[in-house]
């Protein structure tokens, strides 16, 4: 058996991925959100009150990503923000009323969906799926930024010529 008799594991997790993210933003549409104010809500809710710094981090975006995600959710009517009182450097984040039923909504649309996306798969399996994504992650997880990989090991040789680039190794 070859490793191109099965399509990589990356790509197919990758391909899956994508259809998967892209059911869910249409799940979270029809509710009437979208990921970024769901995973903003939801980062919110998890703490009485939040700064705009703790969020970015909690998303996983950045911080002027996140502030125009707030304006426009402020707009909204969603969510308050003010100075926190200790260090007036820092926007403390809280839902308002709509902001707490659009979280409502959205949950709902999330739960339905992840109801569906484990429709005819046993327990069993998906604690197994769950290990197998874990394992995955630990194989490509860096312990630092700044430390480069090379993603196949080896000279590259079956890579066409124009396209291989040389592998570098970078020593931390």
């Amino acid at each position: 058996m070859t490793p191109f008799d099965r399509p990589p594991v990356g790509m197919n997790l990758a391909r899956t991925a994508k259809v998967i993210g892209q059911a869910f933003d249409a799940a979270l549409v029809e509710a009437g959100g979208t990921l970024p104010v769901w995973l903003t809500l939801l980062s919110i809710k998890s703490r009485e009150l939040a700064n705009q710094r703790e969020l970015a981090g909690m998303i996983g975006i950045q911080g002027a990503t996140l502030t125009h995600h707030l304006n426009a959710m402020e707009a909204q009517g969603l969510l308050t923000r003010r100075r926190d009182p200790e260090n007036r450097r820092v926007h403390q984040v809280a839902l308002t009323e709509a902001g707490e039923a659009m979280f409502v909504k959205l949950r709902t649309a999330a739960l339905a969906f992840d109801k569906r996306l484990r429709a005819g798969l046993p327990d069993e399996r998906l604690a197994d799926f769950a290990e197998v994504l874990a394992a995955l992650r630990a194989n490509v997880e860096v312990p630092s930024f700044g430390r480069l990989l090379t993603a196949f090991p080896g000279d590259n040789s079956d890579i066409p010529p124009r396209s291989r680039k040389p592998a570098r190794n970078v020593k931390s």
